[in-house]
């Protein structure tokens, strides 16, 4: 029998790319979902990919700048199967622009949906977490939530906020039942890049030629399970150059910073 059968499972940002791997992966392994995106025709399609499992899938629309409605969005999806045993943070916006070039409403909306409304998801949601006694909390970051790199710059004070946030959040769960996993892709082959904001707040449009030869994501969600099976507290789930940056940052800081300073990045 799967870790994930009979599981309730909540996805945030499931209508394309990451989240809807995610979708068709815990339903092979016999989870119930809940879909979760602004996007309801994509979820329905989402749906209708995850049928040939005969997963029950219940879809909640969610907005994670709406900061406001998310605690009646979170209510639904307890409402859903009565229960949600893991949540899956996975929405976001990306972002291709310089510092100096990008309106401070950039930022101000990538901070909006990556962080505040990830955690906004995850406070509402933790009060029946607790109240149950177990659980898992599942957020996807990325690998410049350990470092940071040129035309990112918000994208990944977003990142870095996230594992400053979970990280502690972890730390004050202990001993509750609730376990927290951080998740760092590299690249993958999503519209991640596609939709990323430029400095005038408009998508970028053609996706980057790394993201386009990025692991597939279905290959990434083969990856995940195990990993949120085995409770980990964090995986890295990249390439060999994803790896190389994050280590490279932690063990050797100025080398690494001339090093991005030099690579190209688009």
């Amino acid at each position: 029998m799967s870790a994930f059968d009979g599981k309730v499972v909540w996805i945030t940002g499931a209508s394309s790319g990451i989240g809807e791997a995610l979708a068709k992966a815990f339903a092979a392994q016999g989870a119930k979902l809940v879909l979760s995106a602004r996007r309801v025709a994509e979820l329905e399609r989402v749906r209708e990919s995850c049928g040939g499992y005969n997963a029950p899938v219940a879809i909640v629309p969610l907005d994670l700048a709406d900061h406001d409605g998310i605690p009646a969005r979170a209510a639904e999806a307890v409402a859903a199967f009565g229960q949600v045993d893991i949540l899956v943070n996975n929405g976001g916006i990306s972002q291709r622009s310089l510092a100096k070039d990008a309106g401070i409403e950039v930022d101000r909306r990538i901070m909006d949906v990556n962080f505040l409304g990830t955690v906004a998801v995850t406070k509402a949601l933790l009060p029946h977490l607790l109240g149950r006694g177990q659980g898992r909390i599942v957020t996807v970051t990325s690998v410049v939530g350990k470092i940071g790199t040129p035309m990112r710059s918000a994208y990944a004070a977003s990142k870095h906020a996230l594992h400053g946030f979970f990280d502690s959040l972890r730390a004050e769960l202990a001993g509750s039942g609730i376990g927290v996993t951080l998740v760092l892709p590299g690249f993958v082959r999503t519209s991640v890049s596609a939709n990323a904001l430029t400095a005038d707040g408009r998508p970028q449009g053609p996706s980057d030629d790394a993201v386009a030869a990025g692991m597939d994501p279905d290959e990434f969600a083969r990856r995940l399970l195990p990993a949120i099976a085995a409770g980990r507290d964090e995986v890295l789930i990249g390439g060999p150059k994803e790896r190389f940056a994050v280590g490279l940052k932690r063990f050797l800081p100025g080398v690494y910073a001339r090093f991005i300073a030099r690579a190209k990045v688009t």
